[in-house]
């Protein structure tokens, strides 16, 4: 069950334990009783009713019923407000607040998926646009914050066109944007207002940290918060780590997530332009983490391969796969007389998505070969003499968009055996 963060302070209406009953049942009739939070023992040994806010003014208490009206400071939430939807809690919570402003193109602007990074919950760009929102203020991020069980609120806008792709966050409650998040038991720090952090990319965390890399070097030329960098140090037991990122915000969270996992010892940070890295003969494994593409990065991949054994590049690069157009349709023959019902359509027709699948992986492979020609053309140039290549495996990690994949390659790449 979701866990729901205090509430601000609700009006109530405290009485002594012997009215309580009374009370609620007439506060239940006159549709004044708040049954998001449950009644509660003050000082003094009253019992506290909360009411809603918006109805007190025309409240007529009737006589006999002593009870004064207070502040309850730290609201606990009913158990039906726990039971709740989040999505469906946030929709009451507002048309709530709003009254009878509430209206359906409202409803429409209210999220209904988010991200969550432990009590900070950051919103979409597209939400909470319309002007009525605007009138409200700081309670209406409150009131959000409150049904989505957070204590600081965040939206998201367009990743900055700034080269280091700074995200576009507003803080919307609270006073600072760190966070932490934890993939396959590590541990991220990082500032959602100055750090992007991708969820999509676990299954690839996931793959990362299961390759063998006992007493490698890993060479990371885009480490960012240390995406990648992380999992070859807790989990794929590489010896070493050279982390390369030229965001001074990303730098800041990495360094923290080093020691948060208790690896600082065995990675060095550059701070800078990985093109400019001074390194060489030093990587068994060069990982190149750019989208849409690493290829500028390529040439300083090739250096930092070990001259004497290579090693491996897991090569990053978004790939479009143009759709096929549809052959022109033909009238279907008609079936013969004792014939299966459809016999004539043709069994291609029966599993459209598979020419399609194939087409991509056809594509991939395509992309695959043509880069390991370009990388054996770097290292040939490089080294004076022809280095061998090969396609270990090719990872779909996501699509971006129609056609369009997030893949990885991981590419063997081994000088000549000596004579």
């Amino acid at each position: 069950m979701e866990a729901m963060d205090t509430p601000s302070p609700v009006p109530a209406l405290a009485t002594e334990p012997r009215f309580a009953q009374r009370l609620r049942k007439y506060l239940e009739e006159e549709q004044v009783l708040d049954g998001r939070y449950r009644l509660q023992e003050v000082p003094g040994g009253c019992v506290a009713l909360p009411v809603l806010e918006e109805k007190l003014s025309g409240l007529r208490l009737p006589q006999g019923l002593p009870c004064e009206l207070l502040q309850i400071q730290e609201p606990v939430p009913s158990r039906a407000a726990r039971r709740q939807p989040p999505a469906r809690r946030l929709r009451d919570e507002l048309q709530r607040l709003l009254g009878e402003s509430w209206s359906e193109e409202l409803e429409q602007d209210v999220p209904r998926t988010w991200q969550r990074h432990g009590d900070l919950v950051l919103l979409s760009d597209d939400s909470f646009r319309a002007a009525a929102w605007e009138e409200l203020g700081q309670r209406l991020w409150q009131t959000v914050a409150w049904a989505l069980g957070a204590r600081r609120l965040a939206r998201q806008g367009r990743v900055l066109p700034d080269g280091l792709r700074s995200p576009n966050v507003t803080l919307l409650l609270g006073q600072d944007g760190w966070v932490e998040h934890v993939d396959n038991g590590i541990r991220y720090t990082f500032d959602v207002t100055k750090c992007m952090f991708s969820p999509g990319n676990i299954t690839e965390k996931l793959r990362v940290a299961a390759l063998p890399c006992a007493g490698e070097v890993l060479v990371d030329l885009y480490a960012g918060i240390g995406y990648f960098t992380l999992p070859y140090l807790v989990h794929a037991a590489a010896a070493f780590a050279h982390a390369c990122e030229w965001n001074s915000h990303a730098v800041e969270a990495l360094r923290r997530n080093l020691v948060l996992n208790g690896v600082q010892g065995r990675c060095r940070v550059h701070h800078g332009d990985s093109r400019q890295l001074e390194l060489q003969d030093v990587a068994d494994r060069v990982n190149l983490g750019l989208l849409p593409s690493s290829e500028e990065g390529w040439p300083v991949a090739c250096r930092l391969l070990k001259k004497g054994t290579g090693g491996v590049l897991h090569i990053h690069h978004n790939v479009e796969t143009l759709p096929t157009p549809a052959p022109p349709q033909s009238p279907a023959p008609r079936a013969e007389e004792g014939a299966p019902e459809g016999a004539g359509s043709g069994a291609e027709a029966q599993h459209p998505g598979q020419d399609g699948r194939a087409r991509s992986r056809a594509e991939w492979q395509r992309w695959a070969e043509a880069t390991a020609a370009r990388i054996r053309g770097l290292l040939a140039e490089l080294h004076g003499q022809p280095w061998h290549t090969r396609v270990l495996h090719i990872e779909a990690v996501k699509s971006y968009a129609p056609h369009v994949h997030h893949l990885v390659l991981d590419l063997e790449c081994r000088p000549p055996a000596p004579p």
